[in-house]
């Protein structure tokens, strides 16, 4: 059967529901300007720019990062921080950051962070010493304090690096002992460590790490993940110790990440479920002289995984 053509009134009907749609008002309102930025310089020749993250609310995509009047890095939203380069000595610099969100709107300028690089240190090539001990606390859900002893240098600290798991996350100035590191995650193990760098940009090993769980968010009940979590190696074999986090139940399994990848879940039986310290033995076959990084997480009884405990670094032994 063959069908007939859409009446006139169908065809108008429909080109007034494609004519609304057309209309949609354009996204022309632009982000707020990022808050909180600072300016370290680093060495002679870089400056480490920090700022805070944006509201989920703002919808963010990236930064602009100007020095003076000139685009000199473009970054993606989850990057708040940037070291610029090849700077001169004995210098003074002006940063700012611009938000743009995903219409292509921009914000205006943070207020300007401005520094003077340090001068040059010829042929230094001694590291400082490290910050001999650190200590941390959460301060809520979100920030924890992070203070450290003093290092020395043959040249002079210009920085201190705070590093967590293995990534540096911010840079305080030379005569600072302490920082507040904000836009952590609730219920959440940190580990961080502390390293001293001068003018040569020479970095110190790490100071002595330190553990900080954020408390969880208003809301979100006790926290989820393993305490106290260890880890000993012995000739062929990996021992873990933890404290099962309070789920309201028995915790049965547990996720077992080495070097950042999931590798095995640990299950207790009925009847072998631990209480208090819990203890498992893993066997290697590793050669001697690997480094493993390791942390676990707990199936909570809704079936969803639970918080990372804090992160172990360990070498295999023979």
């Amino acid at each position: 059967m063959r069908r007939s053509a859409p009446t006139l009134a169908l065809r108008l009907a429909v080109a007034g529901l494609t004519g609304l749609t057309a209309c949609t008002t354009p996204d022309t309102r632009p982000p707020p300007a990022p808050a909180g930025l600072t300016a370290q310089a680093g060495s002679a020749t870089s400056v480490h720019v920090m700022w805070n993250a944006a509201a989920d609310q703002d919808g963010v995509t990236g930064y602009q990062v100007f020095q003076a009047d000139r685009l000199v890095r473009e970054l993606p939203a989850e990057k708040t921080m940037v070291d610029i380069t090849d700077l001169a000595p004995q210098t003074g610099y002006a940063f700012t950051v611009r938000a743009e969100d995903a219409a292509g709107n921009l914000s205006g300028p943070a207020p300007a962070a401005r520094v003077t690089t340090p001068a040059a240190k010829a042929e230094d090539r001694t590291a400082p010493s490290s910050p001999a001990a650190t200590t941390a606390r959460a301060t809520g859900p979100r920030p924890a304090r992070v203070t450290w002893t003093a290092a020395t240098d043959d040249t002079g600290v210009t920085a201190y690096d705070i590093y967590q798991g293995g990534v540096r996350i911010h840079t305080a100035g030379p005569g600072e002992s302490a920082t507040t590191l904000a836009n952590l995650r609730p219920d959440t193990v940190y580990t961080f460590t502390v390293r001293a760098r001068d003018g040569a940009d020479n970095s110190s090993p790490d100071g002595p790490a330190v553990d900080v769980t954020t408390p969880p968010a208003s809301g979100d009940g006790p926290g989820t993940a393993p305490a106290e979590f260890a880890a000993t190696a012995s000739p062929g074999t990996v021992t873990l110790t933890w404290t099962a986090p309070d789920t309201g139940g028995e915790t049965t399994e547990y996720e077992l990440y080495v070097n950042g990848l999931p590798t095995t879940v640990i299950q207790f039986g009925a009847g072998a479920v631990p209480s208090g310290r819990a203890e498992h033995r893993i066997t290697v076959a590793e050669p001697a002289g690997t480094v493993w990084a390791v942390k676990l997480r707990a199936r909570l009884p809704d079936g969803n995984w639970g918080s990372f405990s804090a992160e172990r670094r360990i070498t295999l032994v023979a």
